[in-house]
C-alpha cells in the first residue's frame, strides 16, 4: 500500500483536524475528515482506513470533563469497531483532546478491574498551559515515535497532568515500556524529581505521551501538527535553517508503517 488512508474524526469543539490533515498529507498519507456521527451512523467505514486519529481541541466543549463526552460515544456505540480496528495492527494517535478521549475511552488499555489506571487531570497551577517544550522520546516500543529521541514541541491544554491510580501501576506501565515520551530540559531528562521549568502541568515521572503495550496505539499531550513548517518555531529566524518541523516524522513514521 503506497498511501495509506488515514481517518481524523472531529466533533463539535474539534479545532486542530486541518492542521493535522494537512501533516498526514506532507507526510504522504491520504486523509480525511469525517464527523463523529458520520462513523456512528456508518461504523463499517472505519475498515477502509489504516490509521484513526483523534485530534486536538475541544471536544463537546469539555463540558463535563476533557474529551469524556467523545470517549464514552466511542466506549457505548463503537466499542467493537475500535477493538476490530486495533486487531487488524491498525494505528490510532490521539493528540491533546485526543489523548485524553483515548485513555478515558479504555483505547489505550487503561482500564482494569479498579477502574481506569491512568488518567489526566487539570494542570498543578490550574490554568490553561499555552507553551513549546522539550521532549525526550523512547519509540523502541512505538510505532510513531521510531528513530525518534527528542522533539520541540507546543503544548496547549488545562487537563494535561498524567496521573495514575498509584505507584505500582506506574511501575507496570513503565516496565512495560508505555511511558514512552516525557517533558524535559534541553539537556536530558533526569530519573527523579519534578520541576515546572520543563514539566509544565505536574505530570507522574514527566509523563508527556504514552502508547498501548503493542506500540500501535500513542496519545500525547504536545501537538506535532502545529511544527510541521520550520518557520512555525518561535525563534526560526535565529536558530541555524531546518528542513522540517520536528513534528512531521512522527506522521512520516505512520505512514511509512504502511507504506
Amino acid at each position: 500500500m503506497s498511501q495509506p488512508r488515514i481517518l481524523i474524526l472531529r466533533a463539535p469543539g474539534t479545532n486542530c483536524d486541518a492542521e493535522t490533515a494537512f501533516a498526514f498529507q506532507t507526510a504522504g498519507g491520504a486523509p480525511d475528515v469525517l464527523h463523529l456521527n458520520r462513523l456512528l451512523e456508518s461504523p463499517q467505514l472505519a475498515a477502509d482506513y489504516q490509521v484513526l486519529c483523534l485530534p486536538g481541541g475541544f471536544s463537546y466543549g469539555d463540558d463535563v470533563a476533557a474529551g469524556r463526552i467523545f470517549a464514552n460515544q466511542i466506549r457505548h456505540h463503537l466499542a467493537d469497531v475500535m477493538r476490530d480496528f486495533r486487531e487488524a495492527g491498525k494505528l490510532v494517535l490521539g493528540i491533546c483532546n485526543g489523548f485524553q478521549i483515548l485513555i478515558k475511552s479504555g483505547l489505550l488499555d487503561t482500564d482494569g478491574d479498579n477502574g481506569p489506571a491512568a488518567s489526566l487531570a487539570w494542570n498543578d497551577s490550574h490554568q490553561f498551559l499555552d507553551r513549546w517544550v522539550d521532549l525526550k522520546a523512547d519509540g523502541s516500543n512505538c510505532v510513531f515515535l521510531s528513530e525518534i529521541e527528542e522533539m520541540f514541541l507546543p503544548i496547549a491544554h488545562a487537563e494535561g497532568k498524567f496521573v495514575a491510580r498509584d505507584e505500582q501501576t506506574l511501575d507496570q506501565l513503565e516496565q512495560a515500556g508505555q511511558l514512552v515520551l516525557r517533558y524535559c530540559p534541553s539537556e536530558g531528562c533526569p530519573d527523579e524529581g519534578n520541576s515546572e521549568d520543563f514539566n509544565p502541568n505536574g505530570s507522574s515521572r514527566h509523563v508527556a505521551g504514552m502508547s498501548d503495550k503493542s506500540g500501535r496505539v500513542f496519545g500525547l499531550m504536545p501537538h506535532p501538527e502545529r511544527f510541521i513548517d520550520p518557520t512555525q518555531h518561535p525563534q526560526w529566524t535565529r536558530i541555524e535553517k531546518q528542513a522540517e518541523g520536528q513534528g512531521l516524522a512522527l506522521f512520516r513514521n505512520a505512514v511509512r508503517y504502511f507504506s
